[in-house]
């Protein structure tokens, strides 16, 4: 493997780590094992922090392909809290509304679910990355600020019930959707569609473009896997080089 060159990673992003902080800490290793100060690296497709799942790494001159990536479809599971919300969505944040959840049914749920399928209006989360004016929402309301977001076009190919427990409330989906997509702001605007409120409890990308859950490594056993690959000797390479103009 050339990391330097350029070679795609990826990885199962753990629960609390952001995307940044995961790159971060592979960055770190790669970069310790090839003999360089600081290999080139990005990722695609950001996750939340709160959120686990497919996270690609691109080095060197792949990260060229990074944009294209993002553009890849995505697949999600997540686990909904009926009759609450809270200011982020999901639980970052306490519950700050209760609502009734006396008329949720599985049945309402099956009829509500389809107008969220195909292109849809969506307002990201005001705790979001979402740049106003230059500046990132989740900094403006973590200031206190008033933040106010437009609406965007998304779309959404499948969205599925996979459990449904009516004394807990607590909703289970599969979601399919395209770039820019926020399953958070979509559990909200589940909730309004039920007539009452949701938010996130579990979230996991387990696929983006071809790329699925199994074939990512954990990020426990990086260094294990890191380890067992053929990789070009960067120090020796230098060492060499030096010799031979010597």
């Amino acid at each position: 493997m050339n990391f330097t060159q350029g070679e795609v990673i990826y990885i199962d992003k753990p629960y609390r780590m952001s995307s940044f902080g995961a790159l971060a800490h592979i960055r770190y290793l790669v970069s310790r094992k090839i003999g360089v100060k600081r290999v080139k690296m990005g990722h695609a497709g950001t996750l939340d922090p709160l959120a686990t799942g497919v996270l690609i790494l691109c080095t060197g001159k792949m990260t060229k392909e990074i944009e294209r990536m993002q553009y890849h479809t995505k697949e999600y599971t997540a686990t909904l809290q009926l009759g609450a919300t809270t200011a982020s969505y999901d639980k970052e944040h306490t519950v700050n509304m209760t609502y009734p959840t006396q008329h949720i049914t599985r049945q309402l749920i099956d009829d509500t679910l389809p107008q969220f399928l195909g292109d849809i209006q969506q307002v990201p989360p005001q705790y979001s990355a979402v740049k106003v004016a230059g500046e990132r929402a989740y900094r403006m309301k973590r200031n206190g600020e008033e933040v106010k977001l437009a609406a965007k076009t998304v779309h959404i190919d499948e969205i599925e019930v996979t459990s449904f427990d009516q004394q807990l409330m607590q909703l289970s989906i599969r979601v399919v959707c395209g770039k820019g997509t926020y399953i958070r702001s979509l559990a909200r605007d589940i909730g309004r569609a039920l007539g009452s409120g949701a938010y996130l409890t579990a979230l996991r990308r387990t696929r983006l473009g071809e790329v699925s859950i199994e074939h990512c490594i954990q990020m426990d056993d990086f260094p294990a896997w890191l380890a067992q690959q053929d990789i070009e000797d960067i120090k020796k390479k230098k060492t060499t080089l030096k010799n031979y103009k010597q």
